[in-house]
């Protein structure tokens, strides 16, 4: 079993918590799974990278540094931001003019990837 779960669909990369386990094990195992998932072309890069489920703050850092230079923008699922059957989005890291850090993106048109798709 593993300690942390992490799969990509379109451009929305969904993690979760797995078997119990220290964040010293954590971030290992999520750091070869980002790179897995990058040499087999699973994560591309792109306009946005969208990052929903459950992380901590070391398991944040290591995809988000994994991942920021193949994005214009990153943003995270906030739960408190939003509504019912509205997903809310934060920018948190940004190299494009087409996002500022701190933007929320509520609306899937403004996200200006492809609706979710299920994969």
């Amino acid at each position: 079993m593993s300690a942390y779960n992490i799969e990509i669909c379109d451009d929305t990369l969904t993690v979760s918590f797995g078997e119990p386990a220290n964040n010293d094990r954590i971030v290992i195992e999520v750091s070869a799974k980002i790179d897995r998932l990058i040499k087999s072309k699973q994560i591309r890069g792109g306009k946005l990278l969208k990052i929903t489920g459950r992380q901590s703050i070391p398991v944040a850092y290591t995809i988000c540094h994994q991942v920021a230079h193949l994005y214009g923008a990153i943003a995270i699922f906030d739960p408190k931001i939003g509504g019912k059957g509205i997903d809310a989005y934060i920018v948190v890291i940004s190299h494009s003019p087409g996002y500022q850090v701190g933007q929320i993106l509520t609306d899937p048109n403004n996200l200006n990837v492809s609706p979710l798709k299920t994969c």
